[in-house]
């Protein structure tokens, strides 16, 4: 039953990078909350395993489109400077909500009835209706409107986020400015498909694909899914290893608080680094203490858990949803997050599935494999993560150096608005800087370069008329 939630939020992760970029972030959040309170809701009337069954896996879908589309949004309304105290922010909250669902499933325990089971599936219709209730009352996405020309809108949304509703402030319209000229810069590249994402920004696709595979494979949906079944292999029997896993699950609110404040202090790769190296330590330490089996091992073994859980709340629970949408460009942002959000699913459905085997199988033996993960994780982290702490969005591309930016004259056509019928940017690439090549050189196919030259000049005119207005809009028509 676990594994089913997973299967339906893996299919809808693939799918919402598409329909978030055709239908906007909020509406897409609120698509997601009803469909998730309808697979709560057909949970809670469920009669046999079939309806059940398709309950998870209709929450599951809405899951899969949150999971993927909240990271996006919050990183797109956040400035810089406090992206990833926000995101964190944005984390306790799911953390709340997972300490919650134990604790009401150890109330519901006590009820001598199949309300024991159907209460706590209930609160999932509860919270997906608030969730669907406030997507009403939230703004879209600043970035997501200029992409598609919503630029009285866009603005207007700057304004409110940055500058207490002041259009004219200088804050907003800076702001503006930077995001529409990130806009039209990447419409000279074109629209992506998957391929062409992952030929041009692989680095970036791996780094936020793999953050959310090590996200699982360190081992935190071992001890979430199944902590009581770990504290009964301590040694806590029953509704006590319910017990503990609230207590545990209290603790790992508390230590999602630090990042708050840590986060664009200390950067992105000091806490990942610093997390792996812990919760490596305590994972061992689990096997270990597991192994030996003495009088002091069911104590042990719950102080080691609260002490990885509280690692991990404080790590790689909330870095690895700010990291992908933050390092996309926004072309790609929702697409790349929807492949690394799948990632994270089909990890979690090959961890949701492979624990209990393994516990059963080679019992203390399954925490070491969980921290050689972390050992590979600080190794990955340590070599090819860049820290992003402080990057706005749109100079990502500088941090990474893949793109049009060092073509000089593509990059002019998009600040003065000037436009050429003789030079067609091309694609760089890590190994490939970008170069202009103009009608006229010498070359095979020289009529199809002809041919491409056109059509890049006169989407270049018709780019160049566009700035022209948003100068005028981002400089408040002065001469009026």
């Amino acid at each position: 039953m676990v594994a089913i939630l997973e299967v339906g939020a893996f299919i809808s992760s693939i799918a919402v990078g598409r329909v978030g970029d055709l239908i906007g972030r909020r509406r897409t959040i609120s698509y997601g909350a009803c469909v998730f309170t309808m697979g709560g809701l057909i949970q809670t009337m469920s009669s046999g395993m079939v309806s059940m069954i398709i309950g998870r896996f209709t929450a599951g879908i809405g899951v899969g489109l949150l999971s993927t589309i909240v990271p996006i949004y919050q990183s797109e309304i956040s400035p810089a400077d406090h992206r990833g105290s926000l995101a964190c922010i944005e984390f306790t909250g799911n953390i709340i909500g997972y300490a919650s669902s134990v604790w009401i499933d150890y109330f519901a325990s006590f009820i001598p009835s199949n309300m024991s089971w159907r209460l706590p599936l209930f609160m999932q219709c509860v919270m997906g209706f608030l969730l669907t209730v406030g997507s009403l009352a939230i703004v879209e996405s600043p970035r997501w409107l200029l992409d598609h020309d919503h630029d009285i809108e866009g603005l207007t949304v700057l304004a409110n986020l940055l500058a207490k509703g002041d259009t004219d402030s200088k804050v907003a319209r800076d702001e503006f400015r930077s995001i529409k000229q990130g806009v039209l810069k990447q419409r000279v590249e074109g629209e992506m498909s998957y391929g062409e994402m992952w030929r041009r920004y692989k680095k970036r696709v791996l780094i936020a694909m793999s953050s959310q595979a090590f996200a699982q494979l360190n081992g935190i949906n071992v001890i979430s899914y199944y902590a009581p079944l770990v504290f009964e292999q301590a040694g806590w029997v029953g509704r006590d290893a319910l017990l503990m896993t609230g207590i545990n699950g209290l603790v790992y609110v508390a230590s999602t608080i630090p990042p708050w404040y840590a986060i664009d202090y200390l950067g992105r790769r000091f806490i990942l680094l610093s997390g792996a190296v812990v919760m490596c330590v305590a994972l061992s330490s689990i096997s270990c203490v597991m192994y030996l089996d003495k009088w002091y091992t069911a104590d042990l073994v719950v102080a080691l858990v609260i002490i990885y859980n509280a690692s991990f709340g404080a790590s790689w629970g909330p870095v690895p949803w700010l990291y992908p949408p933050e390092i996309l460009p926004l072309t790609i942002r929702a697409k790349g997050a929807s492949l690394s959000t799948a990632t994270n699913w089909a990890f979690n459905f090959l961890v949701g599935e492979g624990t209990p085997v393994l516990q059963q199988a080679i019992k203390w033996k399954l925490y070491l494999i969980h921290a050689a993960s972390c050992a590979v994780s600080f190794a990955v982290v340590w070599f090819f993560y860049p820290e992003t702490k402080g990057v706005a969005l749109e100079e990502m591309d500088v941090l990474f150096g893949d793109t049009v930016q060092d073509d000089e004259e593509t990059a002019s056509l998009v600040r003065s608005g000037r436009s050429s019928m003789d030079v067609t940017p091309v694609r760089s690439t890590p190994d490939t800087p970008s170069t202009p090549s103009r009608v006229g050189t010498p070359s095979d196919g020289l009529a199809r370069g002809f041919i491409v030259k056109m059509k890049s000049g006169m989407q270049r005119m018709a780019l160049s008329r566009q700035n022209s207005d948003y100068e005028r809009l981002g400089n408040g028509d002065q001469q009026s």
